[in-house]
C-alpha cells in the first residue's frame, strides 16, 4: 500500500513539472481532458448514462481497457465511439509517452547533479 502512495506522489510531481514547464505536456493534458469531458457529455446525452458511467466508459475506452460492461446501443453512440477510440487512444498514448519522457529527463538531471 505504501508503494501505491509513493507512486501517486511521484506521478503528481511529474504532472506538476509537466504543467509548469512543458508546453507540449499542457497541450496533451488539455486534449485528454477535452476528449474525456466531451465523450462523457455525449454518452450522458445520447446513451442516457449517468455522468459517472459515461466518464467510466470514456476512460476505459481511452485507456484501451474496455471491460465490456457498458456498450453503446444507439447508432450515433456506436459511430461516435469508433471515432472517439482512434482520437482518444492516440492522445492517451502520446500523453503517457510524454510522462515517461519527463520522468527519465528528471532522473537524468538528478544523476547529473549528483555527478557534479
Amino acid at each position: 500500500m505504501i508503494a501505491f502512495f509513493v507512486n501517486i506522489f511521484r506521478l503528481s510531481k511529474i504532472l506538476y513539472k509537466g504543467v509548469k514547464y512543458d508546453h507540449e505536456f499542457r497541450f496533451l493534458l488539455f486534449t485528454i481532458l477535452l476528449l474525456l469531458i466531451g465523450a462523457t457529455l455525449f454518452y450522458n446525452q445520447t446513451e442516457h448514462w449517468n455522468i459517472l458511467d459515461a466518464l467510466y466508459f470514456s476512460v476505459m475506452t481511452m485507456s484501451t481497457v474496455g471491460y465490456g460492461d457498458l456498450t453503446p446501443t444507439t447508432t450515433m453512440g456506436k459511430i461516435f465511439t469508433m471515432i472517439y477510440s482512434f482520437m482518444a487512444i492516440g492522445s492517451f498514448v502520446a500523453f503517457t509517452a510524454k510522462i515517461v519522457t519527463i520522468m527519465f529527463y528528471n532522473k537524468r538531471k538528478k544523476k547529473e547533479k549528483a555527478a557534479h
